[in-house]
């Protein structure tokens, strides 16, 4: 079986996913404003926060502008085009496609509360409602 190198545009790591949903949720940020919202979780070094939002730049997951004397970091792409990838990504590589086996694993793995599955029937109702033909 031959390998093909992986592709310049990869899925955020787990690290980088936690950046983004900081900047996702404040908006531009600073290397130390990022730094200090991920406080609760094990202390990062500035310099490790730093580095990490830079290696994201250069993978296209963010975008830079100097303001002053620091950088403030932005997401290339809205949360749902990310996880849209992402998800789009997880289907097509290990459920082969499939919408319902993804859908099924997770119902599986997840044992989602009566709430959920009333949230849930509700989402497929809509979307069903949306793709009905005019």
């Amino acid at each position: 079986m031959r390998f093909m190198a992986r592709p310049k545009q990869e899925q955020p790591t787990p690290a980088e996913l936690e950046v983004l949903k900081v900047l996702w949720q404040r908006g531009p940020s600073t290397v130390r404003d990022v730094m200090l919202a991920l406080e609760p979780r094990p202390r990062r070094a500035y310099t490790s926060v730093m580095s990490l939002m830079n290696v994201m730049t250069q993978k296209g997951l963010l975008t830079r502008k100097l303001d002053g004397r620091a950088f403030v970091y932005q997401p290339r792409a809205p949360r749902e085009r990310t996880l849209g990838r992402m998800v789009n990504d997880l289907v097509g590589r290990a459920f082969e496609g499939s919408t319902a086996a993804l859908v099924t694993h997770l119902l599986d793995q997840s044992s989602p509360t009566p709430a959920e599955l009333v949230a849930i029937r509700r989402a497929v109702d809509e979307y069903q409602q949306q793709k009905k033909p005019s």
